[in-house]
């Protein structure tokens, strides 16, 4: 059987399935009381249009993984990937001014059909948890409603493709692998840390030198800021050894490895490196993408406020609390925004001796361990 002609002419309606997707706006107002809700169709357009950027987005994902997964990410994959992830970027952005557009509705507007909504729920959209399970987010993490699983109200085929996610490779799995492959950590005449430690002492110094002569601050002030500057014993310790760093694993506060810890806070500090300009962005996308959920949950959270009140949702969770209480918890690269708290001023940053700068490169490959 020969194939179709690949340039057989095809018109603008049948290329989008506009039938189908015009035609897939049911209001239940109009099938359940005399007047319908008008606001219904802009609550229902809304949420498709939702699930049509999460398609996109999963697609987008999808494709960035596979690249990680790779044997070797060269430089043109590296680009490609940041240019996918900057894609997600801004579709949260325009998830986010949907909501500005959904609460043109007003709550006694939302009233009109929501007695029709029972038990249908946000929660239970099955592209959001492939999203959240895709960028990798940890189990331990979540925070349930009404103590089922997060996976409980989808189909026994969908919880496998959401378990065969996380078991695959997340985004935060193979991020965290390229980041222990990068060259740098291999390379043996280049003591960084020796380097860097001095440097933040040096920071940390001239930072209680700066409290200690201020001369507004009280004595029980000046004690106060004291200790919360901390010294290379605190915060900093945690990167400066790998036991302490793994002891706070341990305990769930860090979930990036030393090693891979180490290296993203090598990029952060020599981004202005040419060579190190994509690694940096990339990075950089994580931390914007993470910081996209965390704004899109408080704004969700806000606009359920202010359309419901205290009103138990849909669903069967606690609405308002449920949505701001995953703001806090579920964050997923947030190891990554940490790595702020251990940057040290240009002026202080370890010089890079010539060979190493000679022999970093943008290809990390599995074979250089």
């Amino acid at each position: 059987m020969s194939k179709k002609n690949k340039y057989s002419t095809i018109d603008y309606g049948s290329y989008l399935g506009l039938d189908k997707l015009l035609d897939a706006q049911k209001l239940r107002s109009e099938d359940l009381q005399e007047n319908p809700a008008h606001d219904e169709m802009l609550f229902i357009i809304t949420h498709q249009s939702y699930e049509l950027w999460f398609k996109q987005i999963i697609h987008e994902l999808d494709s960035v993984i596979r690249v990680f997964k790779s044997n070797r990410v060269d430089e043109k994959n590296l680009g490609t990937s940041i240019a996918r992830l900057e894609r997600v970027s801004k579709v949260q952005s325009l998830l986010l001014d949907h909501l500005a557009i959904l609460e043109t509705m007003t709550p006694l507007d939302f009233l009109d059909f929501r007695s029709y909504l029972f038990p249908a729920s946000g929660f239970q959209s099955f592209q959001f948890r492939k999203i959240e399970n895709l960028l990798g987010l940890d189990e331990a993490s979540r925070i349930t409603y009404g103590g089922y699983h997060y996976a409980s109200p989808f189909t026994e085929v969908q919880q496998k493709e959401l378990l065969e996610i996380k078991e695959s490779g997340t985004l935060f799995d193979v991020i965290e692998d390229w980041l222990e492959r990068t060259p740098f950590l291999q390379f043996k005449d280049f003591n960084f840390l020796k380097y860097y430690k001095k440097a933040v002492e040096k920071m940390i110094a001239k930072e209680q030198e700066a409290i200690k002569m201020s001369s507004y601050l009280s004595e029980k002030e000046i004690e106060m800021r004291l200790r919360m500057l901390g010294t290379t014993d605190t915060y900093f310790e945690s990167i400066l050894n790998p036991k302490v760093h793994q002891q706070m694993m341990d305990e769930g506060k860090f979930r990036l490895s030393y090693k891979a810890s180490l290296a993203a806070l090598l990029i952060n500090l020599y981004r202005d490196e040419p060579i190190l300009h994509p690694p940096f962005k990339l990075l950089m996308c994580l931390v914007d993408i993470d910081s996209n959920m965390t704004s899109w949950r408080y704004r969700h959270a806000q606009m359920v406020l202010r359309m419901l009140g205290r009103k138990v949702g849909t669903g069967g969770s606690s609405g308002h609390d449920y949505l701001k209480s995953t703001g806090d918890s579920h964050h997923i690269f947030k190891d990554l925004h940490n790595i702020s708290t251990l940057l040290i001023p240009r002026s202080d940053l370890p010089e890079l001796p010539p060979a190493l700068k000679e022999q970093l490169s943008f290809t990390y490959s599995r074979s250089v361990i």
